[in-house]
């Protein structure tokens, strides 16, 4: 069993910062490409990132590239989206997902859509206050 979870959101200024990390457990994590998405009660699950299992092939939605990065750590666990210049339209519940695939190539695509991933964790609430 696959476990995923989410911490570090929170409220914050419009322009400020948070650090979002997931911390999977039950099983190798390096074995699963992870994403990121977010979701609020008016719209459907939105693509965030990606990031392939050696972390050596990433994705971003076109709304936060330049602003988010994600990353892994395969020795802790975890997989972490550093988002920076928060605004207000970047409030949203934000879930992490497990890609158990064992492809070695990826299209963003791909990588965007939610039935792409087999687990996903709770969810950790971003509120960018303007």
């Amino acid at each position: 069993q696959v476990q995923l979870v989410e911490s570090g959101g929170g409220l914050v200024q419009a322009g400020g910062s948070l650090r979002l990390s997931c911390a999977v457990s039950g099983r190798t994590f390096s074995d699963y490409a992870m994403g990121w998405f977010r979701q609020t009660p008016d719209k459907e699950r939105e693509f965030v990132a990606f990031i392939n299992r050696s972390g050596g092939i990433i994705f971003y939605a076109n709304s936060v590239k330049g602003r988010f990065t994600i990353s892994r750590d395969n020795a802790k666990n975890t997989v972490y989206l550093q988002m920076n210049n928060l605004k207000p339209e970047d409030t949203a519940v934000y879930y992490c997902a497990a890609d158990p695939s064992t492809r070695t190539a990826y299209t963003s695509t791909y990588a965007s859509r939610a039935p792409t991933y087999d687990y996903w964790g709770q969810g950790t609430q971003v509120t960018v206050s303007s």
